[in-house]
């Protein structure tokens, strides 16, 4: 587990804060599943616009002293595409943190802005764009530790929420972690590790993983829907 002391980060986006650009008017909302999240109100992306944005970055959602920064494991193509966290239709992240009480309406990605004045942010423990996160070797990983360790120390966020037990195992290269606090820390930080809210997560409901959202939320001291 990395402590405290200075890193060097070979990420030129890794502290970038950001809002996002305005939806274009004639933007379409893309419609959304039963139980999922509302699509972002951003065109959807081409196939080409995926396969361009592999490899790509998007900038976190940071600032200083926030009480969570959630860490995903990494972007995917679609999120690449439009520059939003946790974009693509499906995924439960945004219905996860209304759910357990972080917000107190339910976000679209792309007002993933507004998180900053809530006390939360975004990050990924790995800043490229793929479309598998297998596609991420352990030495990413572990590199994508370090500069999440980096930031830490920078920013100085409370918590730490990785949202991923498979990348945290590797980053931090804690093989017997398991879901929920860990007594490391990331920099000053405490860290909380929440299942993957991906759709593909068949072993997470949606109201389980709203409920292990909402028991993190206890521990760090927030009110539901603050």
């Amino acid at each position: 587990m990395v402590q405290d002391g200075a890193v060097t980060s070979s990420n030129p986006a890794a502290f970038q804060a950001t809002a996002p650009a305005p939806a274009p008017a004639s933007a379409p909302a893309l419609a959304s599943a039963p139980g999922h999240a509302p699509a972002p109100r951003v065109a959807r992306p081409t196939a080409a616009q995926m396969a361009a944005a592999h490899g790509g970055v998007i900038p976190d959602v940071i600032a200083p002293d926030l009480d969570v920064l959630f860490c995903g494991i990494n972007p995917g193509l679609w999120s690449a595409a439009t520059g939003l966290h946790f974009a693509r239709p499906g995924n439960r992240f945004w219905p996860a943190l209304h759910a357990s009480g972080f917000t107190p309406e339910l976000l679209t990605a792309d007002r993933q802005a507004e998180l900053l004045a809530l006390g939360l942010g975004i990050s990924n423990v790995v800043a490229r764009a793929t479309a598998r996160a297998d596609e991420l070797s352990a030495e990413e990983l572990r590199a994508g530790g370090l500069t999440l360790a980096e930031k830490a120390a920078r920013f100085r966020p409370r918590w730490i929420a990785v949202v991923g037990i498979t990348a945290y195992r590797a980053a931090f290269e804690r093989r017997a972690a398991q879901i929920g606090p860990q007594e490391e820390r990331i920099a000053e930080s405490r860290v909380w590790v929440l299942p993957n809210p991906s759709g593909l997560n068949a072993h997470w409901t949606a109201a389980t993983l709203a409920a292990e959202f909402a028991r993190f939320r206890a521990a760090v001291g927030l009110n539901a829907g603050s």
